[in-house]
C-alpha cells in the first residue's frame, strides 16, 4: 500500500455535496474520490507547466524555428497529404 498522509482543504458546502452524492453512488469513500481527483489535476498541471519551462530552456539555447518557419514546415506537410495516394 502506498504511504499516504493527510491534508486539509476547504470547499463550498455544494462540492462536499455533490462529493458526498458520488461516493454513495459509487461506493467509494470521499476521501478516495478526492485525491482521485487531485492526483488527476496535479498530473495534468504538472505536465503542462514542465512542457512550458521545457519550451523556455530550448527557446534560451536557441533551439526554436520561427512562426514563419513553423507554419510553411505545416504547409507542406497539410499539401503533402492531400495528394492521392499511388496503390501498390
Amino acid at each position: 500500500m502506498a504511504e499516504t498522509t493527510t491534508i486539509t482543504i476547504r470547499v463550498p458546502t455544494e462540492l462536499k455535496a455533490r462529493l458526498d452524492r458520488l461516493a454513495e453512488l459509487t461506493d467509494r469513500s470521499r476521501s478516495y474520490l478526492a485525491a482521485e481527483a487531485l492526483d488527476i489535476y496535479a498530473r495534468q498541471e504538472l505536465e503542462i507547466v514542465e512542457g512550458v519551462l521545457e519550451g523556455i530552456t530550448d527557446d534560451e539555447a536557441g533551439r526554436v524555428v520561427s512562426h514563419e518557419e513553423a507554419m510553411a514546415r505545416l504547409d507542406r506537410v497539410i499539401a503533402e497529404a492531400g495528394k492521392p495516394r499511388r496503390s501498390a
